[in-house]
């Protein structure tokens, strides 16, 4: 606005009867306005001024005054910039840009810019005046235009103007040459297909001597060699740029363009931007600047931001272009030396870029690391964040002992925001990285006291399944998280952990000399009444939620079985303990209570469910991608169907992959809805032939109660145990207790032909007696399917074992059965011994099913019904066939 306090002087020039009319009413009033709105005390009466003045203004618009229009521009200018309507005055604005005074030319170009934008319809008026104004005698009148024209310029616009733009970029005056060159960089952007009218154009300008001519030529240039046929015509100028460059950094002081002692540091970047837009993919330009940006870095003065600001565009271009080794590790000691910088904008800037090119030199990086290491404890939170993610890039084999213990450090004092990213990657570096089993779990147990509530579930599974893995150091953990767990209980993941582990291996705490007398930490001679105190100690703990006292009750029924034999009043204490929660208002520590209360009353199966969990196979890494949740396997023992009623969804992973059997036996449900036409209580009992046709924890846990509910109905031996999978689902059908207790003795009968085979192996088959008869259920493709039935056991005429033999005359693959019976049947299939089948007796595969008939079995094997859906690859064509099979007798 100091222009518009000027005018008085500026019209006296050119008419001073004129200068002194306007200097008693335009300048007076404004400077009124800007008075009388400062002296407003609210909002209120601001706004009741503004709008009382914009009254008078209209007023005074109709009047069609000269000599007030300007005046009032001014005025509205003014309150347009406080946020108020100033539209109504777009067409004075263009009025005044009509009148051949400079003064209203300017104060009318000032208003198009300000009140008017591309889209606006009214724009189309000033098309024409800008045209008469680009070809006007005075200099000044022309910058006006194209000043306008560069910041309002519309596509049509653009495209009426661009022949006048060209024209004056090659005028003889410099002023005019620079603001055509930028108004060429607004056409290029809005009209694209124009570009090669400008391209040689801005060739031309890069000639120029004069630096600010040069500096908008050379951003010109820069669009321009957005295009990529633009930039390779270009590059012959790379040579005329490293001259332009090497002359502003040699030259000596020039006092009309020095800033700081730095000759022009504007051209500089400027012309650095364009040498490595030209040097990136090109060897040949890239030679020619080596030197050049050598003779930048080493010899301009770091002490100042005018000197720090062209080191980082050198170290940008030197990055980018394809520079020699050597000039690189320079690029990046200059990035070094930045972190060292007291100001903090110089640190983040130069943290951010490292991360963007730690992986393209990283030794190189590695050499400044105890400084980034420094930069963790910076006040500021913005370079923290920048130092630990470019800390998370430098950890290798080689420094993972050193980064592990100053990232441990730093998570002892890190912000609550930092801490989940900061332990998965500790954890993720931990695994891909440690040197030895001993340190990893060192390294783990820091992290879950350190930071146990911002510990990711994939992490705590990953270091359950690392402890059942290391079967020599399972003593060692154990101690180590009793240890950890009597002097906290405030960390939930370390309180996950030490529960689990304890209860998996309470056994080895009580033994005498379990750790080696170097590990000092470690606690010795345990009672079972110690372990059981601290563990029974966490259900009345604050911190304990409702999942961590699942995670007890289960661990507590672990240890009763593990510490009977050594202190029964102990085991009779957890019964005890557990008989509290019978009646607790959360179902799922009601339901838990009640059915260990249960399993641990029956002696014969009890030692056999709550025996230590197999170690898990491990098929995939910890958190290779830390977002998704990666299956520990999916082999299943015998006893997996009971040990997933033991709380496997609460290990996070370190048990049976219940996630896996979850989706397997929705998918069986689907399956089956489509077999039968419909689900629910009209679908049917079934079962899929892998282990990964595991029934769901859930529906399993509805039937715990039933299957222990009566042991005189039982004669199954204590060392029987349940096969790979099963959908009993006794309740759902109706059937209840009975058909629960039945098929308890599906699972492990006494015999040994009803022993469920492992899914990891071919799947054990019963030998058919003599006179059990094959029956031929489906033959095609090459394949041939005949199922043996034969009553399981001579007391259990309702069990039907029934043997399904696959031959072929060809090489079949990729073979599945899937199988289902009518809801009053229930069906249980083991795995198959193979997917499989080569030609010849030799080649065969088996699969064995057994069948629960109801009413006890009275019709005989006559009475099993079998829809079969078969899959297998023969020939190199894929099969799908469907069967139906009722013609046992």
């Amino acid at each position: 606005m100091t222009s518009l306090f000027t005018r008085s002087q500026q019209v006296a020039a050119l008419d001073p009867r004129l200068g002194g009319l306007m200097a008693s009413l335009g300048l007076s009033n404004l400077r009124a306005l800007i008075k009388a709105i400062r002296a407003c005390k609210t909002y209120a009466e601001e706004r009741a001024l503004i709008q009382k003045e914009s009254a008078a203004i209209r007023t005074s618009f109709k009047d069609e005054d000269p000599l007030l229009r300007h005046n009032n521009i001014a005025k509205l200018l003014y309150i347009h910039m406080l946020g108020y309507p100033a539209h109504f005055g777009q067409i004075e604005c263009l009025k005044l840009v009509a009148t051949p005074r400079f003064t209203d030319k300017r104060l009318g170009y000032l208003g198009v810019m300000l009140l008017l934008d591309e889209n606006t319809e009214v724009l189309t008026l000033v098309t024409n005046g800008l045209k008469n104004d680009m070809n006007h005698s005075n200099m000044y009148v022309v910058g006006l235009a194209l000043a306008t024209f560069g910041n309002i310029a519309s596509e049509e616009m653009a495209r009426d103007l661009s022949e006048e733009v060209e024209r004056l970029m090659g005028s003889s005056n410099t002023y005019i040459r620079r603001k055509a060159a930028i108004c060429a960089m607004r056409i290029v952007r809005k009209v694209p297909d124009l570009l090669e009218n400008f391209s040689g154009k801005a060739k031309a300008l890069l000639n120029d001597k004069n630096h600010g001519v040069l500096l908008c030529a050379v951003t010109l240039a820069i669009e321009v060699c957005k295009d990529e046929e633009a930039r390779d015509s270009f590059r012959d100028v790379v040579p005329l740029l490293v001259r332009h460059l090497k002359s502003l950094v040699t030259t000596g002081y020039s006092p009309e363009h020095d800033v700081s002692g730095i000759t022009d540091p504007f051209l500089q970047v400027k012309i650095l931007r364009l040498l490595r837009v030209l040097g990136k993919g090109d060897v040949e330009a890239s030679d020619t600047m080596n030197d050049v940006l050598a003779q930048v870095a080493t010899s301009t003065e770091a002490s100042k931001n005018v000197g720090n600001a062209i080191l980082y565009e050198t170290v940008l271009t030197i990055l980018d272009i394809e520079a020699e080794n050597g000039l690189r590790v320079m690029a990046i000691n200059i990035l070094g030396k930045f972190l060292s910088n007291r100001d903090n904008n110089i640190r983040y800037v130069a943290l951010n870029t490292l991360n963007k090119v730690v992986t393209m030199d990283t030794n190189a990086v590695q050499r400044h690391r105890n400084i980034i290491l420094d930069c963790l404890r910076d006040g500021d939170i913005s370079i923290r964040r920048r130092a630990l993610e470019l800390s998370y890039a430098l950890i290798n084999e080689a420094n993972v002992r050193v980064l592990t213990r100053e990232l441990l450090s730093f998570l002892e004092v890190a912000d609550n925001e930092f801490k989940l990213g900061l332990t998965t990657q500790i954890s993720l570096a931990a695994e891909k990285l440690a040197p030895n089993k001993r340190w990893h779990i060192d390294t783990m147990l820091r992290v879950l006291k350190v930071a146990g509530n911002y510990v990711r579930e994939e992490v705590l599974s990953a270091f359950l399944r690392l402890t059942c893995h290391t079967p020599e150091l399972q003593t060692y953990t154990a101690q180590r998280l009793y240890s950890l767990l009597h002097a906290d209980f405030s960390q939930e993941s370390l309180t996950l952990a030490a529960v689990w582990a304890i209860g998996e291996f309470g056994e080895l705490l009580t033994q005498p000399g379990g750790g080696s007398m170097e590990d000092e930490e470690l606690v010795r001679d345990l009672t079972p009444r110690q372990v059981v105190d601290l563990i029974s100690s966490l259900l009345d703990s604050p911190y304990a939620n409702s999942n961590i006292r699942q995670w007890v009750l289960t661990s507590l029924s672990k240890l009763a079985v593990r510490f009977s034999s050594q202190d029964r009043s102990q085991a009779e204490r957890i019964q005890q303990i557990l008989g509290r929660y019978e009646t607790s208002v959360d179902l799922e520590l009601q339901q838990r209570s009640v059915e260990y209360d249960a399993l641990l009353s029956r002696r014969d199966i009890r030692e056999g469910v709550l025996e230590a969990m197999p170690p898990p196979e491990i098929k995939t890494t910890m958190v290779g991608t830390v977002s998704e949740k990666r299956s520990v396997g999916s082999t299943r023992r015998d006893k997996d169907a009971l040990l997933d009623l033991m709380g496997s969804d609460d290990m996070g992973g370190a048990s049976a992959p219940a996630q896996a059997a979850a989706s397997s036996s929705n998918n069986t449900h689907d399956l089956l809805a489509d077999i039968f036409g419909g689900g629910g209580d009209g679908g049917a009992s079934s079962s899929t032939a892998p282990a990964a046709a595991a029934t769901q924890p859930k529906s399993s846990v509805n039937d715990i109660l039933d299957l222990f509910g009566s042991s005189s109905s039982i004669s199954t031996p204590a060392a029987s145990a349940p096969p790979a999978s099963s959908n009993m689902n006794g309740g759902r059908n109706g059937g209840g207790g009975a058909d629960s207790l039945a098929g308890l003795d599906i699972f492990g009968g006494g015999s040994s032909s009803a022993t469920a085979a492992s899914p990891s192996a071919p799947a054990a088959s019963p030998s058919p007696s003599s006179s059990a008869r094959a029956y031929t259920a489906f033959s095609g493709s090459g394949l041939t399917l005949t199922l043996t039935p034969r009553i399981a056991q001579p007391t259990r005429p309702d069990l039907v074992s029934i043997l399904a033999t696959f031959t072929s005359t060809l090489d079949v693959s990729n073979l599945s059965l899937q199988a289902a019976v009518p809801k009053s049947q229930k069906l249980q299939m083991l795995a198959a011994s193979s997917t499989e089948v080569k030609p010849g007796p030799a080649g065969e595969a088996t699969q064995q099913m057994r069948v629960m008939l109801p009413n006890g079995g009275s019709g005989g094997v006559a009475g099993v019904r079998l829809r079969m859906r078969i899959g297998f690859k023969a020939a190199g064509k894929e099969v799908q066939e469907q069967v139906d099979f009722a013609g046992f007798q």
